[in-house]
């Protein structure tokens, strides 16, 4: 898919820490927090807490409630140089930590992220590890965004259309207004739909011709990988556009052990699929 690109620049100062709402920690001390505390105090955000709280009572809802913002606690703002967008976190148990298409070390790895593994070494030449954990792609500024951020165990999209995708929109357009280049990678076509809220942030706080790359595929999932996912280059050509703005490019290999207790949880010994 070719590249598409914009312009865009604001700068954002650090503030105090982002709240914990609803049983649900964030980070302790982050620069997200005076972009997105406004949210805390909104109608929807309300409503959507209710309903996550209801369905905890009700039933096992991923990732655990100190996992839900793990994508904002291990990227800052002023450090994302990629954003990867999810839909929502896998529904099998044990599975979701906070990070999209990422699973804690031990869990078997899901198809969608095999079929990353894959792309990844056709692309770069890193072999897949033994694993899916990417947080340390989280650590150099790769935002693991899913649009919605909880899900009802064995239920794909349950939270859908709560309100989640309110607040990640608001992510997202935060990332978009940065006064660095982004890379932006849309894979399918839930993700894809997310390019004009991208191109309208940008354009809305460009004033020092930032110029952001937007790169788009088909789904990594086994029913669209063939589409045009494989051979899609994502991780060199994200690498090549940071490279060309003048940032540092990201280093894909994943480690073979990671440290899976990095943000406070023991990782299991096993998953589902």
């Amino acid at each position: 898919m070719p590249l598409a690109q914009t312009t865009v620049s604001n700068d954002r100062s650090s503030g105090a820490p982002l709240a914990v709402v609803a049983g649900c920690q964030a980070m302790t001390t982050t620069d997200w927090n005076p972009v997105l505390r406004g949210e805390f105090d909104k109608p929807y955000w309300q409503e959507l807490q209710k309903f996550v709280t209801d369905e905890r009572s009700q039933h096992t809802v991923y990732p655990p409630h100190d996992e839900v913002f793990a994508s904002l606690h291990l990227t800052a703002l002023t450090d994302v140089r990629v954003v990867i967008l999810g839909q929502d976190p896998y529904h099998g148990a044990r599975q979701a930590h906070g990070l999209a298409f990422s699973v804690r070390d031990g869990v078997r790895i899901p198809p969608s992220l095999r079929n990353i593994h894959q792309e990844l070494r056709d692309d770069v030449g890193i072999e897949p590890p033994g694993h899916g954990n990417l947080e340390s792609w989280a650590r150099q500024g790769v935002l693991l965004l899913n649009t919605s951020l909880t899900v009802r165990a064995g239920q794909a999209a349950s939270h859908a259309g709560k309100g989640w995708e309110t607040f990640t929109d608001q992510v997202i357009g935060a990332v978009a207004r940065q006064p660095l280049p982004v890379v932006f990678i849309l894979w399918g076509n839930h993700a894809r739909k997310k390019r004009s809220l991208i191109l309208d942030a940008a354009a809305a706080a460009n004033s020092a011709g930032v110029e952001h790359t937007i790169l788009e595929s088909p789904h990594p999932s086994p029913f669209a990988a063939r589409n045009g996912f494989f051979g899609s280059r994502p991780f060199s050509r994200a690498n090549a556009a940071l490279v060309a703005a003048g940032r540092d490019p990201v280093d894909w290999s994943l480690p073979s052990a990671p440290d899976s207790a990095s943000i406070g949880v023991t990782p299991p010994a096993s998953g589902t699929h």
